[in-house]
C-alpha cells in the first residue's frame, strides 16, 4: 500500500514539480495543502492545478486572520526587523503553514510531510524544525534538496512530465508573498550589482487615488484602527498595503546573511510592514520608560533573528513574547503618517499613557525643570572618568 505525504503546495514551480516527483520517483500518494496567508492568489486555481498535476486530495486552508493575530501582531510588538532591515516576510508564514500541514497530516493519517525548499535556503530550516517540534513522529521530505536539479533542470523536468508551471527560462524568478509582504529572488538579481528589473514589483506600484496621510490607532502595541475606523488586523494590513504601496513605499533591496552560512541578495516589498513597524516604534518613544525602551530594542533584534532562524516553536520565543506583551501594555495611542513618493514620515504621535511632559520638556516660561539640579547630577555622572583622568588618564584626541 502506497505511503501518503502531505505536501506544502504553493502552485509554483518547485512545489508543482515536487508533487509529480514524489509520485513518479518515490511512489507516494500526495495530499496537496495550500495555506492561505494572504498571498493574493486564487487558491481555487491553485487547488485545481494540484489535482491536475496528480494530487490525490488538494486542501485549501484559510488562515489570514490567524496569521495576522497570532504571528504578525507578535512581530509588530517586538519591532521585528532581521539585521535591522528585513520584516520577516517569509519567516513569519512558515510556522503557521507548518502547524496546518501537521493538522492535515493527522487528519488523513499521513506518513510524512514534504516541502519545496532548496538545500541552500532558510525555509528548509524553518519548516523542518517547526514540523519536527510539533510532530516528531512524522517523516519530513525535501524533494528539491534530494533531486539536486538546477533551476533550469527543474523547469525541464516539469515540462517533460506535463506539469503546468509559470516559470520558464525567460522568467526565472522565485516569488513568495503573503499578507505581510512579498519576496523576490533569482534571475539577474543573483548578481548584487544588477538593478532589480522594473517588472518584478506588484505591491509597490501606483494604483488609483489614495490618501496622503493616515492615523493609525494602537492598543497595547497592536494596530487596531485606520483614521478612527476600527477593523481586524488582517484587513488593516491589506488596506495599508494598498495605500503605502501606491506611493512605492516598502521596497527593500538587501544582501542578507542566511542561516545556512551564505549571503543572498533579496528584494522585498513590504509597504504595510514598513509603515506599521516605524509607527509602532515612534509610539513607543513616548510611552516606554528609557531603560525598558533600550532593552526592548536589543531583545527585538534577538526575537527577529530567532524567528528568522526557524525557532518559532521554542521556549525562548515564548519567553521573549512574555516580555514583549508586558512592555507593550502601555503602547496605546495614535500615530499620524504622511506619505510622499517613495517615502513617508511620522509627524504626530499621542497617547493617554504618554511619558512626554510638556512642562519638563519646554524651554518656554511654562518650564518646571529645575536647572540647578543638573550641576550635581553632571558632576556625579562624570566622577569616575574625572578620577581616572587625574590618576591614570591617557586621553586620546
Amino acid at each position: 500500500m502506497a505511503k501518503t505525504v502531505v505536501l506544502a503546495y504553493s502552485g509554483g514551480l518547485d512545489t508543482s514539480v515536487a508533487l509529480k516527483w514524489l509520485q513518479v520517483e518515490k511512489g507516494y500518494e500526495v495530499i496537496a495543502c495550500s495555506v492561505d496567508v494572504g498571498q493574493q492568489e486564487d487558491l481555487t486555481e491553485v487547488r485545481a492545478r494540484a489535482l491536475a498535476t496528480g494530487a490525490k486530495i488538494a486542501e485549501v486552508v484559510e488562515v489570514q486572520e490567524e496569521f495576522a493575530n497570532e504571528f504578525i501582531a507578535r512581530a509588530i510588538r517586538a519591532g521585528a526587523l532581521y539585521e535591522n532591515r528585513y520584516p520577516l516576510v517569509s519567516s513569519l508564514s512558515r510556522p503557521i503553514i507548518s502547524k496546518h500541514l501537521v493538522e492535515v497530516a493527522r487528519r488523513y493519517g499521513a506518513d510524512a510531510v514534504a516541502h519545496g525548499c532548496t538545500g541552500k535556503g532558510n525555509d528548509q530550516v524553518r519548516f523542518e524544525v517547526a514540523i519536527r517540534t510539533l510532530a516528531p513522529d512524522l517523516e519530513v521530505l525535501a524533494p528539491v534538496r534530494e533531486w539536486g536539479f538546477a533551476r533550469e533542470d527543474t523547469i525541464d523536468y516539469g515540462l517533460a512530465n506535463g506539469v503546468q508551471v509559470n516559470a520558464n527560462r525567460a522568467n526565472p524568478y522565485s516569488i513568495d508573498q503573503n499578507l505581510w509582504g512579498r519576496a523576490i529572488e533569482c534571475g539577474e538579481m543573483e548578481d548584487p550589482w544588477n538593478s532589480p528589473p522594473s517588472d518584478i514589483y506588484a505591491y509597490t506600484v501606483p494604483h488609483g487615488s489614495v490618501p496622503d496621510s493616515v492615523v493609525i490607532g494602537f492598543n497595547k502595541g497592536v494596530p487596531v484602527s485606520l483614521d478612527g475606523e476600527e477593523m481586524p488586523l488582517y484587513l488593516l494590513i491589506t488596506r495599508l498595503n494598498a495605500i503605502a504601496g501606491s506611493y512605492g513605499i516598502g521596497r527593500i533591496d538587501m544582501v542578507e546573511n542566511r542561516r545556512v552560512g551564505i549571503k543572498s541578495r533579496e528584494v522585498y516589498e513590504a509597504p504595510a510592514a514598513t509603515v506599521l513597524l516605524e509607527a509602532h516604534r515612534q509610539l513607543e518613544d513616548i510611552t516606554l520608560e528609557r531603560e525598558l525602551a533600550h532593552t526592548k530594542i536589543e531583545l527585538g533584534l534577538q526575537w527577529a533573528t530567532l524567528v528568522y532562524d526557524g525557532l518559532w516553536y521554542s521556549p525562548l520565543r515564548m519567553a521573549f513574547d512574555a516580555f514583549m506583551e508586558e512592555a507593550s501594555s502601555v503602547v496605546t495611542g495614535e500615530v499620524r503618517v504622511r506619505f510622499s513618493p517613495n517615502g513617508f514620515v511620522v509627524d504626530g504621535r499621542r497617547s493617554p499613557l504618554s511619558l512626554y511632559d510638556y512642562e519638563l520638556a519646554t524651554y518656554a516660561r511654562a518650564d518646571t525643570f529645575n536647572h540647578l539640579d543638573a550641576e550635581g547630577f553632571v558632576k556625579i555622572f562624570g566622577l569616575g572618568l574625572e578620577t581616572w583622568s587625574k590618576r591614570q588618564g591617557r586621553v586620546q584626541p
